[in-house]
């Protein structure tokens, strides 16, 4: 395969540590030139089933691996394949010839310290069924806004099956709750693969306790567990179209890479 632009090492570890998220806790095989992450258990879950990993290169290639996906994926009524700097270009020309509709995350890594101190904020390990409890009602909340935002209607049983398919990670993805009051009122995970690449993942925040550093405290403990936990390189990935992305950087992530994901939504 012909080598993409932007594929630094660097670029390669971070893609990897982000799709080991994505797969953990799920079937995962190789199949007609790419990465299958399948879940029979949770098919309204975009992320429990998509494709990465495409090197499927012509156009044939292309056609092949887009009609294995309608196999493998006809417990859902959605399809979805993660394009990235490896990823050949007939795959997006072809995804996008089928109606396949696009959004954009930024990839940013921070590779010395973070920037500047976080406030004094009580973040504790997620630890027993309590804890569990509390990210399952803050997950709800994350869920409901963003349904909101995007105008979905009839779907609050996602942020349930969301905090299913996030417990079946731990571990080894480590998660954290930030107390406000005595309160758990935000959450982060954290994540180390096996070659010392961190990633910083689910963060969430309730809108009323925002802007007072419980993102930033979030967000220095589970670095310091990656840290702790032997990573160099730790990444956090940033929807494109959102703020965060700034905070982000201010604090010394720095933009490294750009994931496509290509979505087609069927209907029944």
């Amino acid at each position: 395969m012909t080598e993409a632009r932007g594929t630094s090492d660097l670029t390669r570890r971070v893609l990897e540590v982000d799709h080991l998220f994505l797969a953990l806790g799920h079937e995962t095989f190789e199949a007609d030139g790419a990465r299958f992450v399948r879940d029979r258990d949770f098919p309204g879950i975009h992320d429990a089933n998509h494709v990465a990993h495409v090197t499927a290169e012509t156009p044939e290639a292309v056609e092949r691996l887009i009609a294995r996906a309608d196999r493998e994926f006809a417990h859902c009524q959605h399809r979805l394949f993660l394009v990235d700097a490896l990823t050949p270009p007939a795959v997006e020309a072809g995804l996008l010839l089928r109606g396949y509709e696009r959004s954009d995350f930024l990839f940013l890594v921070l590779e010395g310290a973070l920037t500047g101190a976080a406030s004094p904020h009580d973040v504790r390990a997620l630890e027993d069924e309590a804890g569990w409890v509390a990210y399952g009602c803050l997950k709800q909340r994350d869920w409901d806004e963003v349904a909101l935002r995007l105008g979905l209607l009839d779907v609050d049983w996602v942020g349930a099956d969301m905090v299913r398919v996030h417990r079946r990670k731990s571990p080894p993805v480590r998660y954290w709750l930030a107390y406000v009051d005595g309160e758990p009122r935000g959450f982060v995970a954290s994540l180390v693969d096996a070659r010392g690449t961190g990633q910083v993942e689910d963060l969430y925040v309730e809108p009323d306790v925002r802007h007072r550093g419980v993102a930033t405290a979030l967000i220095h403990r589970a670095v310091a567990d990656c840290r702790a936990r032997g990573a160099g390189p730790v990444l956090i990935v940033a929807d494109g179209s959102d703020t965060p992305k700034r905070m982000y950087a201010a604090m010394g992530f720095r933009p490294t890479a750009v994931e496509h994901k290509y979505l087609l939504k069927l209907g029944r």
